[in-house]
């Protein structure tokens, strides 16, 4: 694939959808997306399906535009899948996917099984974000679309600080600033501030946490009960694992957080010698070496028990 024109010629209709519980990069690259195909093919039905988004996205243009229902069942000319490693993490938009006349999958994720029609996966990139940067071209992004990206490299290379931030990443970042976003407050509004309440549950979630194989690993856990108490959600212990994984000495960094089936979603951080993406593989997750996650059953001592028996192999190989 060469670009994303090259995909829309005779096309009539379009389906876009990123993975559950969107982030930063998943919400950044669909309406960046969304946003192209609407600005510059208005003849194109689009529609772009994501489960509720954090509000601190909802400044980017069309968020409002965003379907979190998929009772909607036209089949679509073509599904254009996003920062997504397979059709289980599509969730209810995965019927879109099932009945589009073409696929196309757009990620970074080394876990990706390129499960689409027509693939378009590179793990060393930073973000599904600079991908689409990249398919759009320079001369098609406007202010609002060079925002939507902006939004997702931020978030997933943590402010340009993670391993897989490349000089193409940063060449990418300037031409999007000169199209006049004002960045300091993008990554102000959208990477550093927290509420209250996220501050606390953070403060809660270091409180619990404990060192494992000899200070070589950090791991904490956040129950059903915790969140409740301190009014939070999911989407507001973003950042956590990314907090942890900055303690001296630790090469990896785990966070637990418990669903409200009872299982546990489980996010992992490495600072470079244990690949995570590959323990999370194994336990029906995915991601990138530095960066993954899965959903698991049982206690979470337990479920800490099994993670850091893995690290520990890697560590030792």
């Amino acid at each position: 694939m060469r670009d994303l024109s090259s995909q829309l010629a005779h096309v009539k209709t379009v389906a876009i959808a990123g993975h559950v519980r969107p982030d930063g990069d998943c919400v950044g690259s669909c309406l960046a997306t969304y946003n192209y195909i609407a600005t510059w093919y208005p003849q194109i039905q689009v529609d772009i399906y994501l489960e509720p988004i954090p509000n601190i996205f909802k400044f980017l243009k069309n968020s409002d535009k965003i379907r979190s229902s998929c009772d909607n069942d036209q089949a679509y000319d073509l599904c254009i899948v996003q920062d997504c490693g397979d059709v289980g993490r599509l969730g209810d938009a995965v019927k879109y996917f099932e009945t589009a006349a073409k696929t196309i999958c757009i990620d970074h994720h080394m876990s990706n099984a390129s499960f689409a029609d027509e693939n378009y996966i590179f793990p060393e990139t930073s973000s599904t974000s600079e991908l689409i940067f990249e398919l759009i071209g320079e001369e098609k992004i406007t202010r609002e679309i060079a925002e939507c990206i902006y939004v997702g490299m931020v978030h997933d290379t943590g402010m340009f600080q993670y391993s897989s931030t490349s000089a193409k990443t940063m060449q990418a970042a300037g031409v999007l600033m000169e199209k006049g976003i004002d960045f300091s407050k993008i990554v102000d509004d959208t990477f550093y501030t927290k509420t209250y309440a996220q501050n606390k549950i953070l403060g809660q979630a270091l409180l619990n946490s404990r060192l494992f194989l000899e200070g070589s690993v950090i791991a904490t856990a956040v129950s059903r009960a915790e969140m409740e108490r301190f009014q939070v959600l999911p989407k507001h212990l973003e950042g956590i694992v990314s907090q942890l994984r900055v303690t001296k000495g630790v090469e990896a960094a785990i966070f637990l957080y418990e669903n409200e089936d009872g299982t546990w979603k489980v996010s992992m951080r490495s600072n470079g010698k244990a690949n995570v993406a590959e323990i999370a593989m194994k336990h029906d997750g995915g991601g990138h070496v530095r960066a993954a996650g899965a959903t698991m059953d049982g206690k979470p001592e337990d479920i800490l028990g099994r993670l850091c028996s893995e690290i520990e192999r890697q560590l030792h190989d």
